[in-house]
């Protein structure tokens, strides 16, 4: 297959950066970018030498992309991508995929009736740090999440935990290789008509259990992840990629010492990293690391908690937690 043509879809605080790294990536053409607001898309396109238009159906009928990445706010997820699909176009769905289950339901039989490749954007699992631990990681009993920090505007859509509690569940599903037993959430309001602060609790039928903390309330910013395993702790800070791995060690005469490792690896830029994979997967028809099952499951994760903290509580606990 010859350059993969791409374009992106919404070009936004992120939207940008997808742009951006597609033409830095071999092997990717970017043929275009589509926003609704003229001015932003004009001045993307100017930036990165490539076409700008308002109009979806018209870059797709000029332009014949082979793959999109859809960064437009979540409502329109769906319909964005039902019509791409339509046309033969692979994609990248930002997080979360899309508004509800159901239609994620249907892009996943889209994308088999038609073999195309839905990738979703869950941009965390490309971090170098946590790809490192991926291959550490063996047996967690405990995990700890903690994405926390001052409040922002530019997410308005959407509460904290499909914007960023989404992230955490995704990871810990990677990490913990059983089926969930049992979910708690609990959270509140305080300054958007959505969710801003909340905390929620997983179950496994393994015995493992995972805790995530999310705040866009608190003016210390804090990126981490803790994992326990029966014989090691280890840490992760997502936003400096680093590592610290704790154990004990037996010495004669000393007892049990703590030591504390910093594992070296290369650090990358994350959305590289994932548009990369994407790219190769729609040039080869492979399986991205985070294929659409895996955003939906974490979607339907999400779904439950926001049951619990904002009501309809009616539902069966079985039903809540087959997932």
């Amino acid at each position: 297959m010859n350059n993969v043509r791409v374009g992106v879809v919404g070009v936004g605080h992120l939207g940008v950066h997808h742009a951006r790294v597609y033409t830095e990536i071999l092997g990717a053409n970017l043929v275009g970018v589509v926003d609704v607001d003229e001015e932003k898309a004009h001045d993307v396109a100017e930036n990165l030498g490539t076409a700008a238009y308002t109009d979806l159906d018209r870059f797709l009928d000029e332009t014949r992309p082979d793959a999109l990445s859809i960064v437009v706010p979540t409502v329109s997820h769906f319909e964005v991508s039902r019509k791409a699909m339509e046309r033969g176009v692979n994609l990248l769905i930002e997080k979360p995929v899309t508004a509800n289950t159901q239609q994620a339901e249907e892009l996943l039989r889209m994308a088999s009736d038609r073999n195309l490749v839905l990738q979703v954007g869950h941009i965390e699992r490309f971090n170098s740090a946590v790809q490192h631990v991926r291959e550490m990681v063996h047996d967690p009993i405990f995990v700890q999440s903690r994405r926390v920090g001052p409040f922002s505007t530019r997410v308005s859509d959407v509460g904290v935990v499909l914007d960023l509690m989404i992230h955490d569940v995704d990871i810990i599903l990677s990490l913990i290789h059983s089926e969930i037993a049992d979910i708690s959430a609990m959270g509140r309001r305080v300054r958007t008509e959505h969710e801003d602060i909340a905390s929620a609790q997983m179950r496994f039928d393994n015995g493992a259990i995972a805790h995530i903390m999310v705040s866009r309330l608190t003016e210390k910013r804090m990126r981490t992840l803790e994992i326990t395993e029966p014989e090691r702790y280890l840490m992760v800070n997502y936003e400096t990629q680093d590592v610290t791995l704790h154990h004990c060690v037996q010495q004669q005469g000393r007892g049990l010492v703590e030591v504390v490792e910093h594992p070296v690896f290369p650090k990358r830029e994350p959305l590289k990293l994932e548009l990369q994979d994407f790219v190769r997967c729609v040039r080869d028809g492979s399986e991205p690391l985070v294929s659409l099952r895996d955003g939906k499951r974490a979607l339907e994760v999400c779904v439950e908690m926001l049951r619990q903290i904002h009501g309809d509580v009616t539902r069966s606990k079985s039903e809540a937690i087959c997932l």
